[in-house]
Parts: C-alpha cells; sequence; structure tokens
C-alpha cells in the first residue's frame, strides 16, 4: 500500500482550488437512478469512492462518460441489474444510497449490507424503517437487503436520529412516490441540500431540504439534467487547519465560507485571520502557536464530526489545554494513539479527548486507520520536527483528491511512495 512522506517545519504559502464534495457527488450520483434521461453532473472531484460509485452503476447497466474537466454524463437507459454486491458495497457505506431510487423507480431492489470506516455503528434500520412506511416489503438476509414494491405511497415519517444518509435514501425514493411524502427530524446538512436542488433541476417536488422538515409530493417521472457538485467543505477546513497549524498564510478557491461557518468561527477563536467572498477563503496565522479550543462535534450547522480528528491535530500543538467531545460516532479516535507516538499529550476520557499542548511533534511511523484520522496526521507531520512516514494511506484517497499535490503547491515537503 502506498506511504506518504513529510518533511515537517515549513508553513504553507499559496492558492489552492478546493474540490466538489464527494459526500454531495455520492448522493447525486445516486440520483441517477431515478431517470432514464442522460444527466451531466460537474464538479465531480477524483476520488476512489467515486469510482466505486461509477463502476457500482456501470454494474447495474449505466453508461458512463468522464471529460477532462471532471464532468460524469450518466446514461441510464438501460438498467438491467438491480443489484448491489457485497464486493463493491464491503468498501463504501455510501452505496447503501442506491437503495432508495432502485426501489422507487423499478420496484426492487438487492443491495449488500454497507461497509466503509470503521468509526463506529451506523445502522441502516433507519432507512428500512422508513421504505417500509412508505410501503416497501423489506428482508435482510444472507448480508443483502432485499426490498420490492409495486409503487411506494407518500407518507409522514420521522427519524429516530437525524441521520443524512438516512434523509438523502427517503428523500430520494420520495420523489416518484405516489402522493406526499413529509421527513421529519431530517438532516439538515449542505449536501441534503445540494441533493434536493439537483432532484429539483430534475422535475421533483421538494420543500424544506436545509431544515428539519421536508416535504416532497411525488411526480410519475424524473428528466435529464445538468447539475454541479457543491465545494468540500470538510477539505476546505483540512487546509484551513493546515495553515493554521503552520503558521501559513493561504488563499482557497471555488469554495464557500457559509458551508462551514462554525469551523471558520473556531480557527478565528485559535488566532487565525479570515477573510472570504463569495468563492474565495483566505486565512493569516502569524501569532505563534494556535490557541488551544474546547469543541463539541454536532450535526449542522454544529461542529462538524468530520473535523474533530484535524482539530484534535492542532490543538496538541496549541498554547493551553483542551477537551473535545464526540457526540456523533463513538470510535473515532483512533488518531489519539498515533499523535502519542509523535509526542502529543493527548488522552481518551469516554467520548472525550483531553489534550495538554506541546511546543512540538517528532516525525514518526504512524499509520492511517480511517479517512479523517489520515488527514490529522499528514497535519501533524507537516508541523513535526524531522520526517513522518504515514502508512496505509489508501484512506486519504477517499476523501481528499491529490492531496499531496495540493500541500506541496502550497510549499509542503510532502511525497508519496508505493
Amino acid at each position: 500500500m502506498d506511504k506518504l512522506v513529510i518533511q515537517g517545519g515549513i508553513p504553507l504559502r499559496g492558492e489552492i482550488n478546493i474540490s466538489g464534495a464527494k459526500n454531495a457527488a455520492l448522493p447525486i450520483l445516486a440520483a441517477t437512478l431515478l431517470t432514464d434521461e442522460p444527466m451531466l453532473i460537474g464538479n465531480i472531484p477524483h476520488l476512489h469512492d467515486i469510482t466505486t460509485t461509477m463502476e457500482l452503476l456501470g454494474l447495474m447497466g449505466s453508461e458512463l462518460m468522464i471529460d477532462e474537466r471532471i464532468n460524469i454524463e450518466v446514461n441510464n437507459r438501460n438498467i438491467t441489474r438491480l443489484y448491489a454486491p457485497y464486493e463493491l458495497v464491503k468498501t463504501m457505506r455510501a452505496s447503501i444510497l442506491v437503495l432508495g431510487p432502485l426501489l422507487s423507480r423499478y420496484g426492487k431492489a438487492d443491495v449488500s449490507l454497507p461497509g466503509g470506516c470503521s468509526i463506529g455503528q451506523r445502522p441502516v434500520n433507519i432507512h428500512l424503517e422508513g421504505l417500509a412506511a412508505m410501503g416497501a416489503r423489506i428482508n435482510v438476509e444472507g448480508g443483502y437487503i432485499r426490498a420490492s414494491a409495486k409503487r411506494l405511497k407518500g407518507t409522514r415519517i420521522s427519524l429516530d436520529t437525524a441521520t443524512v444518509t438516512g434523509t438523502e435514501n427517503l428523500m430520494m425514493a420520495a420523489t416518484l412516490a405516489d402522493g406526499v411524502t413529509i421527513i421529519e427530524n431530517a438532516a439538515r446538512e449542505p449536501e441534503i441540500t445540494d441533493l434536493a436542488n439537483c432532484l429539483k433541476s430534475m422535475g421533483a417536488k421538494i420543500e424544506g431540504a436545509g431544515a428539519s422538515r421536508i416535504e416532497i409530493e411525488g411526480v410519475e417521472d424524473l428528466k435529464g439534467a445538468q447539475y454541479s457538485v457543491l465545494p468540500d467543505r470538510i477539505e476546505t477546513g483540512t487546509y484551513l487547519v493546515a495553515a493554521t497549524m503552520t503558521g501559513g498564510e493561504i488563499k482557497l478557491k471555488n469554495t464557500k465560507s457559509c458551508l462551514l461557518a462554525s469551523v471558520l468561527q473556531k480557527l478565528t477563536e485559535a488566532g487565525a485571520e479570515i477573510a472570504f467572498d463569495d468563492n474565495t477563503i483566505s486565512l493569516k496565522m502569524q501569532c505563534g502557536r494556535p490557541k488551544a479550543l474546547n469543541i463539541e462535534t454536532a450535526p449542522f450547522p454544529g461542529f462538524p464530526t468530520d473535523m474533530q480528528a484535524q482539530f484534535t491535530a492542532m490543538n496538541c500543538i496549541a498554547e493551553g489545554n483542551s477537551a473535545i467531545t464526540e457526540n456523533i460516532f463513538e470510535n473515532r479516535f483512533m488518531h489519539v494513539q498515533e499523535l502519542q507516538s509523535m509526542g502529543a499529550n493527548v488522552r481518551l476520557a469516554d467520548n472525550k479527548v483531553v489534550v495538554n499542548g506541546v511546543d512540538k511533534l517528532k516525525g514518526g511511523l504512524v499509520t492511517a486507520k480511517d479517512l479523517r484520522a489520515s488527514a490529522s496526521l499528514i497535519l501533524a507531520g507537516l508541523i513535526a520536527d524531522g520526517e513522518t512516514l504515514i502508512k496505509d494511506v489508501y484512506h486519504i484517497d477517499r476523501g481528499y483528491e491529490t492531496i499531496e499535490e495540493k500541500l506541496m503547491q502550497l510549499g509542503a515537503k510532502i511525497k508519496r511512495l508505493p
């Protein structure tokens, strides 16, 4: 497996472009299954999870073409297999998102139970209970979800937990259902709003996306459309933390500050100077070490769980003591042991990371154990004394497009070894 080698101690300076959001692109690609007319999806990031989704769609019979600008044209006029096999689904939890579209448009779906990062229990029962409330017949056997329905019926669904993929799956299923579906306690993340906007460009009738109550009036069919995915707020936040940690000055283009207000607020508290306009965010850090931050993760618009590991790395070299509480996933601290091996004074206490900031971390050999943990170790390597070697970086390729190339554009000494 590939490794990353980082020589630390260099402030990041320069400009880079932010890629499209993986967590928006994946449900939008799944949504193309709702129409037999061509869809052109733009601003798609070049990531392993995108490749896996394209492979999954191709297995079902989708015709896909990709151009040099990372636009993907999808034509689903010849779908022949209503099936998502374990071999693909085991690597990527978002594969579950084909369940709602397949069931709503074709009346049948066999989808393997999903995999992905091992960051805690993320059961799919909310997806299945919602689809059952819409009239689907569902059996889980042999590791597969086997679902069927003549036509789904609109209904009122109150989610036990404001799950993002659950909200997305049920919203897509409801677009072709008979009648009106109301989703209560819906997740509010920007990626859900982006999916709703794409569906509306296809002719869906959706109101309330981005709020906790979403109303969908089913239609007979959806049309083809052209749509561009929103910028990746987590990639944006990761580079902003990197610049803050290294005492750098960067400008991020093709991104939006409104997608990560809670992150920008915390970086300002840490001592960064931040400016932004419609499509760029600039950050300058000139006050030495960042200030330690207390953080609690929460559903949007709260502080995102996908930024917890990066801020943990920053707190490790910050001035003062801090605590970060993880309220979303119960097993999202796999970066802590690796940071300890680099000299961080950090310890776990239930769902909390307690950090006493130190002046310096030291380079060494560490192992990436999930996507955001990988990012935190790269950030630690950027400020560590000496050389850091990060093993198993295939995780990072699931969520960051050409991360080492972008960091090199900002002056980092980083290279990939096969």
